[in-house]
């Protein structure tokens, strides 16, 4: 499965942005230029956007052409954008379309998310009631409990040190400062990052990521319309999976498997098999770092190192260059922002560009293959495997 274009805009503060349907039609003209298709090679479109009225996806894509193509809008939390992506790549693996787009889009709006139904069930009522009664509620916004409970569980379990988890939203601005793409620019050193205000023990204000307006998109082709249209060597995806929750979110009593470690755990193992390929073959990771507590865990889900021993992995910076593997040289969720339905498209973006050796100041020396995880509560996990041979 081929992947030949992609593109973002820069990402923007709330307020700040374009409006989506200009944002997302700025990502698609920018992948489309990448790949040297043009609109009406597209065949289908998949539109992933979380906050906005019903086809919001219609609107984005028509900024561009209107060419009558099928145009579904995708929803699944914070994994909307990779989920848009796994779509488009089945399309083409079942025969229905040869080249597809994928875009991803957010205008968020100020402060912490909302519920904006209050007359229903909400779908995240099952983990609101674990965390009830495994930990109560306070007046901090709700992921920031949850991840932040699950960080609190694995400090309990392992003894881990507050400092560990601001080290990776030290690594996080770092890598930020050198992508053109990112919201945050600016570096802060461990102490100033524990030193700002306290959301929820252990995070603090730097180590959650912001509300972020933005867009990313991919265009997806078959190897026969690669050849058609004389479309030479690209980044493929070798293997791709999804998962949703198991009993064990739930049933365990356990922020960490509430916040979707098994989610991670499983889908990456269907990858690994799939493309028969391990952790130890991966040079760069781009993993969903809402928190730096679920970043933490993430390490260990995904194999990057074993069990009870991210700490260990954080402080030999085996996660940042010169170490084991690259994770978020864009800046990651922490810095680069969170769009919410631009992130999967924005990872997939960074990838590509790593692969193709077209990281400028943050390049990956020797990447061939990458890793990519994009994690939704309610619940969906994502994880992508790229290859550029």
């Amino acid at each position: 499965m081929n992947v030949i274009g992609v593109g973002m805009v820069k990402f923007q503060k709330p307020g700040a942005s374009d409006e989506y349907n200009v944002m997302a039609a700025g990502a698609i003209r920018a992948a489309m230029k990448d790949s040297g298709v043009e609109f009406r090679d597209l065949e289908q479109a998949y539109a992933g956007y979380v906050y906005g009225d019903s086809t919001c996806g219609q609107r984005a894509v028509y900024e561009v052409g209107l060419t009558g193509i099928p145009v579904f809008n995708v929803n699944n939390n914070c994994s909307t954008g990779s989920t848009a992506l796994m779509l488009a790549k089945q399309a083409i693996e079942g025969g229905i379309a040869e080249c597809v787009l994928a875009v991803g889009f957010e205008q968020m709006e100020k402060g912490a998310l909302q519920a904006k139904w209050n007359d229903r069930t909400n779908p995240l009522d099952k983990h609101a009631g674990l965390m009830n009664d495994v930990q109560g509620f306070t007046s901090a916004p709700g992921a920031a409990q949850m991840f932040g409970g699950a960080g609190r569980e694995y400090r309990w379990k392992h003894g881990t040190k507050r400092e560990t988890f601001a080290k990776i939203a030290e690594k996080a601005r770092k890598h930020a400062s050198k992508n053109p793409f990112a919201l945050f620019q600016e570096t802060y050193s461990v102490e100033e990052i524990l030193a700002s205000p306290e959301v929820f023990d252990p995070l603090t204000r730097y180590q959650c990521c912001p509300p972020t307006c933005g867009a990313a998109a991919a265009i997806l082709c078959s190897d026969e319309f690669a050849k058609k249209k004389g479309i030479g060597k690209s980044v493929y995806i070798a293997a791709q999976a999804m998962t949703t929750d198991y009993p064990s979110s739930f049933g365990e009593e356990s922020m960490i498997k509430m916040v979707g470690y098994d989610m991670t755990k499983n889908a990456a193992a269907k990858v690994y098999e799939k493309a028969g390929l391990g952790p130890s073959d991966v040079q760069v990771v781009e993993l969903h770092d809402c928190f730096t507590a679920n970043e933490l865990l993430t390490y260990e889900a995904l194999g990057l190192c074993k069990e009870g021993e991210a700490e260990k992995f954080i402080w030999d910076e085996d996660n940042t260059y010169g170490g084991k593997f690259v994770t978020n040289p864009s800046g990651g969720l922490l810095s680069k922002g969170h769009p919410l339905g631009a992130t999967g498209l924005a990872q997939c973006t960074e990838l590509v560009w790593q692969l193709r050796g077209q990281g400028d100041a943050r390049q990956v020396p020797g990447a061939r293959v990458a890793l990519q995880h994009n994690l939704g509560l309610g619940g969906a996990c994502v994880v992508t495997m790229y290859r550029m041979d």
